[in-house]
């Protein structure tokens, strides 16, 4: 049986990367922190992943392991040594932390197993197994960097599947939504290219990856800072308002004009992807919470992110954003007191006034004119 290292066993490395692994004839190794997670992933081998929707579906993973990282490290080493994949679905900003073992395991492996290994990271990020690459180097000496330049290829993947914050009663049980999309690039790929249901390799990884970040995250952050705006909680009641149902399709038919100029993308299986994107927003047996998807609005809002990206693209080809331009002004004034960068966005905002925080955390320059629209739709 094929072995596969996954960073992560909460719920999205469970319910959407373990999941496909397993269709694929993976033995799953999970590697967290989380002692008791651990400990009952090893108790049982194997948790159940709900599919939610009207016709909900159940399906057993088996054929699972769980390594701590903290307290067996060379248990890790091993594993990497005899894997024949490594993804992770950690958080972005975890990457740094599992760098050194990988580096461990990876010094190993190339003393011993000259077989080709890919890592993938799979997370919520643009480029991620490269930022997780670049990590893994600082910890390599220099005589081991060139073999691992041989032999493990580090291609970069987008990903996509709602698992929302749950709470259940039975241990390892995840709840996911039907669908998801798990794409990657090709062309970095070392030895033949693994086998996996659900995962599909393209050498243009850059239209994939915006035609996800402009419709889905454009598409949920707008949906989530006009509904924070109207005091409604969750995704689901949110697409039930006629205003805001009707204000996100308005900012997809802007984001679907430039993705189907700039990457080529058929407009009939585009509006096909949009729309399915909105049937998932309105599943009522997967609703997210508005300030959950709301959250980190400092980073929403950066210049390369899924605001403000493609609402300049679209001004650059001559196409006015209006509707991007009202949830930017949306998202300024998120306010929510749980969430850190929504805090410091307020500060800013309450020290330096509104102008000057919208080019600080933007980088829209003051009187350009998508810098106009967007004070317009504020004022």
């Amino acid at each position: 049986m094929k072995k596969a290292v996954h960073f992560g066993a909460g719920n999205i490395g469970r319910g959407f990367i373990g999941q496909l692994l397993h269709r694929s004839g993976y033995h799953v190794t999970f590697v967290d922190v989380n002692a008791e997670l651990v400990n009952d992933i090893n108790e049982l081998g194997k948790y159940t992943i709900e599919i939610v929707s009207d016709t909900p579906e159940t399906e057993v993973i088996d054929n699972v392991s769980a390594i701590n990282s903290k307290e067996h490290p060379e248990e890790l080493t091993k594993a990497i040594c005899e894997a024949d994949l490594v993804t992770t679905a950690i958080g972005p900003n975890i990457l740094k932390f599992i760098a050194p073992n990988i580096a461990a395991g990876l010094t190993a492996r190339v003393q011993e197993n000259t077989e080709p290994l890919n890592i993938i990271a799979c997370e919520n990020m643009v480029g991620g197994t490269t930022v997780l690459k670049n990590f893994v180097y600082e910890h390599l000496d220099e005589g081991t960097k060139p073999k691992v330049d041989e032999l493990i290829g580090f291609p970069d993947a987008a990903v996509d599947r709602i698992v929302p914050i749950q709470h259940n009663e039975e241990k390892l049980l995840v709840q996911v939504e039907p669908f998801s999309e798990w794409d990657v690039d090709s062309t970095h790929v070392k030895g033949e290219r693994p086998e996996i249901e659900g995962l599909t390799w393209t050498e243009n990884l850059p239209a994939y990856i915006e035609r996800k970040l402009f419709t889905l995250n454009t598409g949920h952050a707008s949906v989530a800072y006009a509904a924070y705006q109207k005091g409604i909680q969750d995704i689901y009641h949110a697409m039930q308002d006629e205003e805001i149902l009707r204000l996100v399709r308005q900012v997809w038919a802007e984001t679907s004009q430039l993705i189907i100029e700039k990457h080529g993308f058929a407009s009939e299986m585009h509006q096909a992807y949009v729309e399915k994107i909105e049937s998932r927003f309105k599943n009522p047996h997967i609703s997210d919470d508005v300030t959950r998807v709301a959250r980190g609005p400092i980073r929403k809002l950066g210049a390369k992110d899924r605001l403000v990206a493609p609402a300049t693209q679209l001004l650059e080809r001559g196409h006015k954003p209006e509707a991007l331009a009202t949830v930017i002004a949306a998202a300024l004034k998120f306010d929510c007191a749980e969430d850190q960068e929504a805090v410091e966005l307020q500060g800013y905002l309450k020290e330096h006034g509104l102008e000057a925080a919208l080019t600080h955390y933007t980088g829209i320059e003051a009187g350009t004119e998508l810098y106009q629209l967007i004070m317009s739709k504020i004022k």
